[in-house]
């Protein structure tokens, strides 16, 4: 299945059904009066988050979604049937955005969460309800209202728990493809990664979700490479992994240019909590490992463990450091399903 996380559609809802205007004609009624019946409302267009699905493939190939109008009222105060409602299916982590763009509707970040898009026309109202002592015959009613009709964009963002982060061929892909069952393509040339990829870790009887996203280069945010598009995915992390290429000859420099990429995009990437690793360290010697580590910890400021995800040295700890940013989001995340299970 091809990954598309951006999709523009146009929906519309259904418009409501006209008033009849009609009378009674029965033997033996000499004054049959009015007897329209309403006009049926209109379908509604919903989205609704759904288990199975990671990908908006499905609005390539259908981009518009139009609701069933109501039916005419009839004789005999007979109301129009209302037309049937549209649901949009789409995954966990979707953002509906208004045409501008800009503008979020909605944020659909949790299984079965629905949100109105567009509401149907009312019916219109028979002749009956114009009936009074003064006017004992009308024979007026009133239109449906029509539609809503807009246009949406659908972005998706994937929940994960860590996100990798690094420039192309810092080993992102082999690191997780050693930690989880995720296969992503692996290769010796750069941008192999095309789209994110998503894998389920396990470390001391316990597991969390960890995206991998396209490399970043200098300039991604100026749309160089594949451009900074995919970082929207590691927007929801709770903890970036900082992957640094060891076999590189200026690993301060690598790690200040994406650090600077994360800036450009969004200050809520920067604020993230950050583990760094120093990966392929089984190319290097034990000098050189010193030696750059030390460069990498003047440029961040800050501590940096050591592995290879080849040869799955020192995975563990980075593992370990993971999951002491990962598990007080957990604990806030249980205490507050819980308060809502109470109420």
């Amino acid at each position: 299945m091809k990954f598309l996380d951006l999709a523009k559609v146009h929906i519309r809802s259904g418009g409501g059904g006209a008033g009849c205007v009609s009378f009674r004609r029965e033997k033996f009624i000499e004054y049959g009066g009015p007897d329209g019946g309403d006009g049926g409302r209109g379908g509604d267009v919903w989205a609704e988050a759904v288990e199975g699905l990671n990908t908006l493939i499905d609005f390539r190939y259908q981009q518009h979604f139009f609701a069933k109008s109501g039916q005419h009222g009839m004789g005999s105060q007979m109301t129009g049937r209302s037309g049937e409602d549209i649901v949009l299916r789409v995954p966990v982590g979707t953002e509906i955005i208004d045409e501008d763009e800009e503008t979020v509707i909605a944020d659909l970040t949790q299984t079965g969460q629905r949100v109105l898009l567009a509401r149907g026309g009312n019916g219109g109202w028979g002749n009956l309800h114009f009936k009074t002592s003064t006017n004992r015959a009308p024979r007026n009613a009133n239109p449906g209202q029509p539609g809503v009709e807009r246009t949406i964009w659908l972005r998706l963002k994937l929940i994960a728990d860590a996100g990798l982060v690094g420039l192309p061929n810092a080993g992102k892909s082999t690191f997780l493809a050693a930690v989880s069952n995720a296969r992503p393509k692996i290769a010796d040339y750069p941008f192999t990664t095309l789209h994110p990829n998503l894998g389920v870790v396990g470390i001391d009887g316990r597991e969390f979700v960890m995206a991998d996203i396209p490399g970043l280069i200098e300039g991604a945010s100026e749309g160089r490479g594949l451009g900074d598009q995919f970082l929207g995915h590691v927007e929801r992390s709770n903890v970036l992994l900082h992957l640094v290429d060891g076999t590189s000859g200026d690993v301060a420099g690598d790690a200040r240019t994406i650090l600077t990429e994360l800036a450009a995009y969004s200050p809520v990437l920067m604020d993230k909590p950050r583990v760094t690793a120093l990966n392929k360290i089984d190319a290097l010697d034990d000098d050189t490992i010193a030696q750059r580590c030390a460069a990498l910890e003047a440029e961040i400021g800050g501590p940096v463990l050591l592995m290879s995800g080849v040869a799955r040295t020192g995975v563990t700890e980075v593992l370990r450091a993971l999951w002491v940013q990962i598990a007080p989001t957990r604990k806030a995340t249980d205490q507050r399903d819980e308060g809502t299970w109470q109420s």
